[in-house]
């Protein structure tokens, strides 16, 4: 094991390599290497023509994370399970500069696994019917990219689907302490995501392995059972103590709540305030209410809310998980979300996946960009956006139930809630409940059998049944026909007797004050 700057490290890329970086959304990720690549490309026009591989979306949705490598002619092909956080990367795969898939998260976690042990891919049944399926486009994400990496196949009577191998020739970590043989800790990091499997797939490719840390220790002062990355599997280490290259998010320099360092007193936690997102949170919590018990995902976005919700109305009868392998806690937001104030473990990313994947979820919160009249959700891409699915299909492919959020319609809407009804002054442009989505990021026919999808918005619930979904909640205060049904494409059915969404929802107070009065 060598110390080496984050120059020195940037230097070691070498034209059309294959680099796979660890990161999940804003946390995770050796940024200090990231921004010398970035440094080095911009001065010296190499290296060039790299394949960029990572699995949750890996940057601040500005410049920050794997979007140090947004520029013509660095990568020529991108796949990634989540796109969101790196823009400049989805800019170029929009202008046809570069080659992009997306492939499920999980997939993408389990893959390094695969490539450590010399296996073919991953056989999973994870993207059946969605756009990631080879009928469906396999996962290309523009015109440019035509070569077919997804394959069908048939297995003991089954379709299943191989995500492809491949060899990588650098590897990109964060730790906290290296010793001097470079075995590493990751006791300030927020969670591992999948830094051993991707240090065992670098080196059993013959390729090298480069981890960023904050301090370097001792030989032989770690403690064997902290070690996650043994130092056989490192070639170099940088080290960076500098908070805004090696915070624990891009979003905190530090939270020791998420590590498990502390515990934090979550009751001093301020209510959120009443927003049409919390009504919303609100309205999905309340299928969580009725599940007692139940174990759970919550996912980014306005989904992540529901932890705090649940924290607002002291019901903790359940157990939250989130993609990153936390387990327990209550989910952090934004840039840190994957983290966790006060969990109870901490996994890896890809060992938390298996757990989804084989149906391990009773129910799930996802956000929704656009749901259509059989069910089918996109999140993945719309208009000249692409996000990517991070963990969504592998979630709601899976789960028992599955409550998607998001607001009925986006462009321009004015909605505000007070008096305990909701009041639409000026409405949206376009209403996100479609005849057809414009990419499948779920198909609702490849869910378990007898699995519940309902959707919730601020103004209406609808349920998938038979096939189909249907309405069967407004919220008070709107005009059921010309705020709802009149908005609605053909072919979403109306249930014979429409529920009123619960007046509690649209109050400032705890739900649990108005229990007296049920």
């Amino acid at each position: 094991m060598q110390i080496i700057t984050s120059n020195d490290a940037a230097a070691l890329l070498k034209d059309g390599m294959t680099v796979a970086a660890s990161a999940f959304g804003g946390c995770c990720h050796p940024e200090a290497i990231s921004a010398a690549v970035e440094q080095r490309f911009l001065a010296e026009g190499g290296p060039r023509g790299l394949t960029l591989l990572f699995a949750a979306s890996a940057g601040d949705r500005k410049t920050r994370g794997m979007g140090h490598f947004g520029h013509e002619g660095l990568a020529k092909r991108v796949i990634a399970g989540g796109w969101r956080g790196t823009p400049r990367l989805g800019e170029l795969a929009l202008a046809e500069k570069i080659d992009a898939y997306c492939w499920p998260q999980g997939v993408i976690a389990q893959l390094y696994r695969a490539i450590a042990a010399g296996q073919p891919g991953v056989v999973t049944h994870i993207g059946l019917g969605s756009f990631m399926d080879p009928r469906n486009g396999g996962g290309r994400m523009n015109e440019s990219t035509t070569e077919e990496l997804v394959e069908r196949i048939s297995l003991r009577g089954r379709d299943w689907l191989l995500y492809p191998s491949m060899p990588l020739d650098c590897v990109l970590l964060r730790g906290t302490t290296a010793d001097e043989d470079g075995n590493i800790t990751l006791e300030d990091e927020a969670f591992p995501v999948d830094v051993l499997a991707m240090a065992q797939a670098g080196r059993n490719s013959g390729g090298i392995v480069i981890v960023q840390v904050k301090r370097i220790a001792e030989r032989g002062s770690l403690p064997a059972a902290d070690v996650r990355i043994p130092g056989m599997l490192v070639d170099y280490v940088v080290v960076c103590d500098d908070p805004t290259q090696h915070g624990i998010s891009f979003g905190e320099a530090d939270n020791i709540a998420y590590t498990g360092r502390l515990r934090s007193a979550v009751s001093q936690l301020p209510p959120l305030p009443l927003t049409v997102d919390k009504v919303i949170q609100r309205r999905a919590f309340q299928e969580l209410l009725g599940r007692k018990g139940a174990t759970i995902n919550l996912g980014i976005g306005i989904a992540a809310g529901i932890g705090r919700i649940a924290s607002e109305e002291a019901f903790d009868d359940y157990t939250v998980t989130i993609e990153s392998g936390v387990i327990g806690g209550i989910p952090a937001e934004e840039l840190s979300f994957g983290a966790a104030v006060n969990p109870s473990a901490i996994i890896a990313q890809a060992s938390q996946f298996d757990f989804y994947d084989g149906g391990g979820l009773d129910l799930a919160f996802l956000g929704m960009a656009e749901v259509d009249i059989r069910g089918a959700v996109n999140v993945s891409r719309f208009g000249k956006t692409i996000v990517g699915v991070g963990g969504f299909t592998n979630i709601a492919q899976t789960a028992g139930s599955v409550v998607y959020m998001g607001s009925f319609s986006h462009g321009g809407a004015d909605i505000r809630v007070a008096d305990g009804k909701l009041s639409i002054v000026a409405d949206g442009r376009s209403c996100k409940i479609v005849d057809k989505v414009a990419q499948v990021s779920s198909d609702p026919h490849a869910a378990p059998v007898g699995q519940r999808q309902i959707v919730v918005t601020e103004r209406a619930v609808f349920h998938v049944i038979d096939g189909r979904l249907t309405l069967t909640e407004v919220a008070p205060g709107i005009d059921a026909r010309t705020d709802v049904i009149e908005r609605l494409p053909a072919g979403v059915a109306i249930a014979d007797r429409l529920v009123l969404m619960d007046t509690h929802l649209f109050h400032p107070s705890p739900m649990k004050d108005f229990a007296h009065e049920d």
